[in-house]
């Protein structure tokens, strides 16, 4: 069958296994040379394909909760939205969640994934206790901190290349309402972003949209988004049911936009317009607008067209980060391709082997994937490794290893790892392949 993620590149033929029962699972991996596990496709390009997959679709029950503690054990089919959908009415959220709902936790532990608390709470995997995985000769291994803690690290982070992830035990955080205190600000060039999100870096929540298309004194402006949990008293008496929200309405992108539409034009005015939509001050809004914008669209990414696109995110050390992002934010301006999604975040230490975040500013951007967005990136790539930084593997699709090897120093203990637990090789993406690690 044919199959891609969300950037829509590649497509490629795959023989898609789909088990319902751990045992089919081990039954797939036994029989198969070489195969990737692949939960709902939302990483951005390879790092889930292979000519054989392990879908864990299936692998989606809900296993376990200890109210006391706020520990959920489920499969790691199940989706974000799942269990925002059962536990938010209860009174429990994600600790962390990515820009998406529709991530597996199978996915969210193997891309180790951060939200717009990182620099608060660290990445998803620091609140995960346990994992189950599914290794190489069909064997299943519980791992964790204190148990097989190597592999524990080495999978939090790992792209799925050790095992397939079959069940986790993690944390939920206790809330008293399904809303969020917001705080906007507007910032008129990257000087005061920086000197916003620095300033108010006590928030639990931060993220700024930019304007990467903006040059000269209002480079790098941005609209600085802030959150908390709201608490049943900020909410006041108006909400009668403060941990139920309106199942928010949504709209489909049905077909392919035409290349054409997304142009130098039509993304320099979207992003004017969209920096002239954020209004400053202070709100009450719900958890979905706030943490998901874009799900509300389903099938956004066909508005890259049949091309495909992919996102270009990077992270830069603290220290080199604002020089950086200026750099980055210049060339992008002068090439002219601009994106309409740009959203600037503020990490905290660095944590496991292949995790991405590092401490200081990671910057997403959106490209549909021509020929002169691919060479930018080449530029890119000198930009950011010159500055000690690093991209992001779950949503690249086309880095080199070079560039691959100097983002991420702690590999060779990775691929110790992986030899150890994965002699023969078997679990192997596209990705993987094309990276160097194999």
């Amino acid at each position: 069958m044919k199959v891609t993620n969300w950037g829509n590149y590649p497509v490629i033929d795959a023989l898609v296994h789909s088990p319902l029962t751990i045992e089919e699972a081990s039954l797939a991996v036994r029989s198969s040379s070489e195969l990737i596990a692949r939960g709902l496709g939302r990483c951005y390009g390879d790092s889930s394909l292979n000519h054989t997959i392990l879908s864990t679709l299936r692998l989606n029950h809900i296993l376990q909760f200890d109210e006391e503690q706020g520990l959920l054990t489920c499969e790691s089919g199940v989706s974000l939205a799942e269990i925002l959908e059962t536990f938010v009415p209860r009174g429990w959220f994600l600790p962390v969640t990515p820009g998406t709902k529709f991530v597996t936790v199978g996915g969210a532990i193997a891309s180790d994934v951060h939200g717009k608390n990182h620099h608060i709470v660290g990445p998803f995997s620091n609140f995960v206790h346990s994992i189950k995985i599914l290794l190489a000769d069909g064997s299943i291994l519980t791992c964790s901190r204190t148990e097989h803690e190597e592999l524990f690290y080495a999978t939090c982070g790992g792209m799925g290349l050790t095992g397939i992830i079959l069940e986790a035990t993690f944390s939920l955080i206790k809330i008293e309402t399904a809303y969020i205190r917001q705080r906007i600000i507007k910032t008129n060039n990257i000087d005061e972003t920086f000197e916003q999100f620095e300033k108010n870096k006590q928030w639990t929540y931060s993220v700024a949209w930019i304007d990467c298309l903006a040059q000269g004194s209002t480079l790098g402006r941005s609209a600085l988004i802030l959150g908390e949990h709201a608490t049943k008293e900020e909410l006041g008496y108006r909400y009668r049911n403060p941990l139920t929200i309106e199942k928010p309405l949504s709209a489909t992108v049905p077909l392919f936009f035409p290349n054409f539409v997304l142009n130098t034009y039509s993304v320099r005015l979207f992003n004017m317009l969209r920096y002239a939509s954020y209004i400053a001050g202070d709100s009450i809004v719900e958890y979905e607008p706030f943490f998901y914008p874009l799900d509300r669209i389903l099938g956004w990414n066909r508005i890259y067209g049949k091309r495909g696109f992919t996102q270009y995110q990077f992270v830069l050390p603290k220290n080199k980060s604002y020089e950086g992002l200026k750099t980055v934010l210049n060339r992008i301006a002068e090439s002219g391709e601009g994106s309409f999604l740009a959203v600037l975040k503020l990490f905290g230490q660095q944590n496991g082997i292949l995790s991405f975040p590092q401490e200081g500013y990671t910057l997403a951007l959106d490209f549909p994937l021509t020929e002169k967005a691919l060479s930018l990136f080449t530029e890119l790539d000198a930009i950011v490794t010159s500055y000690g930084g690093r991209l992001y593997l779950t949503k690249d699709v086309r880095m080199k290893k070079e560039v691959f090897e100097r983002g991420y120093p702690l590999l060779p203990q990775f691929l110790d790892i992986k030899r150890k637990y994965d002699p023969q090789k078997k679990f192997l993406s596209l990705q993987s392949r094309r990276i160097g690690i194999v």
